[in-house]
């Protein structure tokens, strides 16, 4: 059971407090040292930020999707190292709670709740697509699964205690046999290693993990095996919505930085909010912010009330990066030069939002989503 509506506003204001007074003042450090402290992860266990969707049943916050987007488009505002960080450990706990079984919601979960776990979402490969023809394999002997394949970008990657892996469990590279096992960090043969810096969200580790013979009981089975492709559609299908969500708190934080510059900036005896052509920017950058948030709340009741939402997530998802990037550009234009500059956060802003291009997928795979999901007799409407 989520939060009441009182619970939730109050939970709300002492975790954007939070946010903006113990969170928001790193933002400098991450950017000189891309690495997001150590310091701030017994911050967020302490107000709870690795439980917020993880069930009160065991030991969670246990957030609705549609309050749980309230709260991720706020940490967006922020900097977008730590807003990765929460997201994807969140994420992966949902899917948890939505695929595990029992078991592994009892044994996992409560840890997951505390941040003493972290569970990184193990999927895209440098050699292959991220999807039917995954290249990681499991070759079950007796009662273990032998894991050998690569694995990039994994997000969290440094502070995992467990790895959340899609890999090949029986059957050839015919878009059969994908399961998803879960693997501990201290497994033999796994090694981790970090990739190259990010243009924005820095200080997050995207790592690239090496499974060399890595011997998995076969207990580790999250889910029915073989139904690895399924359990990840559906986790990706509640991500993708979350992804609009963080497209969505960006793009708002940049409308009001830019509303307060337009505001008291003087050019010419004016100030830059009396001039025509700033209000259509800022008319525009509203109304995308508008649509936005209308298209992402009833993306998310719908999830609340336990139905699939395909094609709406990856509306959401494509739209909201589009919009997010109309609004990042125009606060640029309206900030001129000096925002192109570390000045003001409009240029961290700008370079975080393009991330969500290609988190859970690229505008493309959304379009593909989104017209198969038509074409199959879904309804684009409410």
């Amino acid at each position: 059971m989520s939060l009441s509506a009182q619970e939730f506003t109050k939970f709300k204001k002492q975790l954007f407090d939070f946010i903006w007074s113990e969170l928001d003042p790193y933002e400098g450090e991450i950017e000189r040292t891309d690495k997001v402290p150590r310091e701030i992860l017994p911050k967020l266990k302490r107000m709870n930020c690795f439980g917020l969707v993880t069930p009160r049943e065991y030991g969670g916050v246990g957030l609705s999707i549609s309050q749980y987007i309230e709260v991720l488009a706020e940490f967006s505002k922020i900097h977008g190292g730590i807003r990765v960080l929460v997201h994807v450990h969140n994420t992966t706990a949902k899917a948890i709670t939505t695929l595990g079984s029992d078991r592994w919601k009892s044994e996992l979960l409560p840890k997951i709740a505390t941040g003493e776990y972290s569970v990184a979402f193990t999927l895209t490969e440098p050699d292959a697509g991220t999807g039917k023809d995954l290249k990681t394999r499991a070759e079950r002997e007796n009662d273990e699964f032998v894991m050998t394949g690569r694995k990039w970008l994994i997000t969290n990657s440094d502070i995992a205690t467990h790895f959340m892996v899609f890999c090949r469990t029986r059957g050839d590279n015919d878009g059969g046999g994908i399961s998803a096992l879960l693997v501990p960090r201290e497994t033999n043969g796994l090694t981790i290693e970090p990739l190259p810096p990010t243009m924005g969200c820095r200080g997050g580790e995207h790592g690239l993990v090496t499974f060399q013979g890595c011997r998995v009981p076969t207990g580790n089975l999250l889910g029915t095996e073989g139904e690895g492709l399924h359990q990840m559609t559906v986790a990706l299908e509640v991500s993708r919505l979350l992804i609009a969500a963080t497209s969505l708190g960006t793009a708002e934080r940049s409308l009001e930085l830019s509303l307060q510059y337009a505001k008291k900036r003087v050019t010419f005896g004016k100030t830059l909010a009396e001039r025509q052509a700033i209000q259509i920017y800022l008319a525009e950058m509203g109304t995308d912010i508008y649509a936005l948030r209308n298209m992402i709340m009833d993306a998310a009741a719908k999830a609340d009330r336990g139905e699939r939402i395909p094609a709406e997530a990856s509306m959401c998802k494509l739209f909201g990066l589009e919009a997010v990037g109309r609004v990042t550009d125009r606060a640029l234009l309206i900030h001129g030069g000096i925002g192109y500059t570390q000045k003001y956060p409009i240029e961290r802003l700008y370079r975080d939002a393009r991330l969500n291009w290609l988190e859970e997928g690229t505008p493309t795979i959304q379009q593909l989503v989104i017209a198969r999901n038509l074409l199959d007799g879904a309804q684009a409407r409410g």
